[in-house]
């Protein structure tokens, strides 16, 4: 029979259930040590039934404790400290004016007065009340830091995700832009059947965008086909100046990857290689594992950039529009929000485990490089099988 894996569950994720395991444990071991101690003195086995009376007591009052400390704790320090040193005190009093009373009846001709029974008391049952007051502030401040702190996280997860999805959603307009515009163009020129093909390639494009989170992680598979989705738009307007080559290793189709993050770099190759030169230029998309480690790289053979240019340059971001194109084809000082945007990207999702290269071809053209950590994509199903199977073991 298959057996379901267990889910551990933290022991104060209900705070409830943990204060009363902790209340009959804290209790009960109480109780057998002063039972123990009893019988180690010598004291008849009837006396057991006041160790149980003084143990239910100080479970009691504990228990009134935890209410009243519960409405204190989040108070000012000098109201928190200040009422607990007198509710204590209060408490103390009471549990050993019940301690020797009980006493008292049950040695009725005990030389020792009702006062030195109540003194006798008093410091045990201050060393216990003590002890569980501290203990109480102490786990519920732990337990305030650990929630605060789990607070924190999922703050700065939110806010990561939305940087991440701002900095995806800041490259869908451009792209949009030109597509419609390229359609608009279409019509006008009355060119129905193209127009139609583009609009149609164009809605199963914003499909994917809309389905897929912006944080969220694709295959190697799945990016190379989108991306073959904007091509095919593209490929519309550039027709044969627009080539490509597509060298994806077996091994690399299955790795996970940021969604859409080759499209933008694909775009700038078109609008600064291809676009310029009227023949075109052939643009390649290589992906493989080198070693532990997903390599994607997005190359043309283009003009590439000026001699003399520093790449570092073109991560320069401005707001001002595109500038006139130069007599000289080639990558500009800055492409826009395209680079900085993927540089950014990479550095929210998985910090200095990424490595993100731009720079001329030795044999010509431009190229992008992008080094990220491997991780394959799991079948739930065969997750599923692997927790049975370590369940049964």
């Amino acid at each position: 029979m298959a057996m379901l894996p267990l889910r551990p569950t933290p022991f104060f994720g209900n705070k409830n259930r943990a204060f009363w395991r902790l209340q009959f444990a804290g209790w009960g071991g109480a109780m057998l040590l002063r039972a123990m101690s009893s019988i180690a003195n010598a004291q008849p086995w009837s006396f057991l039934l006041i160790v149980l009376i003084a143990s239910v007591t100080g479970f009691s009052i504990s228990s009134i404790l935890s209410v009243i400390y519960r409405a204190l704790i989040n108070r000012r320090p000098i109201i928190t400290w200040g009422a607990t040193a007198i509710v204590l005190s209060i408490a103390v009093g009471l549990y050993a004016f019940i301690d020797a009373w009980v006493i008292s009846l049950y040695r009725p001709g005990n030389d020792a007065g009702f006062a030195q029974l109540f003194l006798g008391v008093f410091y045990i049952d201050l060393t216990l009340l003590g002890a569980w007051s501290a203990l109480y502030y102490a786990i519920n401040f732990y337990i305030q830091v650990e929630e605060q702190n789990d607070q924190l996280i999922r703050l700065e997860a939110q806010a990561t995700s939305a940087q991440l999805a701002m900095l995806r959603y800041q490259l869908n307009p451009h792209f949009l832009f030109n597509t419609l515009n390229s359609i608009s163009t279409l019509v006008l020129l009355k060119q129905t059947e193209p127009a139609n093909a583009m609009l149609s390639r164009l809605s199963s494009f914003l499909r994917y965008t809309l389905i897929n989170e912006p944080t969220g992680r694709v295959t190697v598979a799945q990016e190379i086909e989108t991306l073959k989705l904007y091509l095919d738009i593209e490929r519309m307007r550039f027709e044969e100046r627009l080539r490509t080559e597509f060298r994806i290793d077996d091994a690399a189709r299955n790795a996970l990857m940021p969604s859409l993050l080759l499209q933008p770099l694909v775009e700038n190759a078109i609008k600064y290689a291809v676009s310029p030169l009227e023949d075109g230029a052939q643009i390649m998309i290589d992906a493989q594992l080198v070693g532990s480690t997903l390599r994607v790289t997005v190359s043309d053979t283009g003009p590439g950039l000026p001699a003399g240019t520093d790449p570092t340059t073109l991560f320069g971001v401005h707001s001002e529009p595109d500038p006139a194109p130069a007599a000289k084809p080639g990558y500009p000082v800055s492409t826009g929000v395209g680079l900085p945007n993927i540089r950014d990207r990479l550095l929210q999702a998985y910090g200095s485990q990424q490595r993100f290269e731009v720079g001329n071809r030795p044999e010509g053209g431009f190229a992008v490089s992008i080094e990220l950590p491997f991780e394959a994509k799991v079948d739930p199903a065969i997750a599923r099988d692997a927790a049975l199977r370590l369940a049964r073991a």
